[in-house]
């Protein structure tokens, strides 16, 4: 783990596309903003571990647990006949 100190407004980079900025310390409460692209997911790491435990369960859920879909068939090109 690498472990940095920064001030209020300083930051620190990840990759090309990612910046970490301290916005505000108060107490014991550090207030952080992240820059990132939109294709990139942030998480609190607390939500990001309840994700995962329920994405683990629906993993794990019964097939008898998911209902019946009905079977579609692929369209007919246009112009041909069945």
């Amino acid at each position: 783990m690498l472990i940095l100190a920064r001030r209020v407004d300083e930051r620190i980079v990840i990759g090309d596309q990612i910046q970490i900025s301290v916005v505000e310390i108060r107490g014991d409460q550090v207030k952080l903003g992240v820059d990132a692209p939109r294709s990139v997911k942030v998480y609190r790491h607390e939500v990001y571990e309840a994700i995962q435990r329920e994405n683990v369960a629906a993993a794990a859920a019964l097939p008898a647990a998911m209902p019946e879909l009905p079977e579609i068939s692929p369209p007919t090109p246009a112009g041909q006949q069945d």
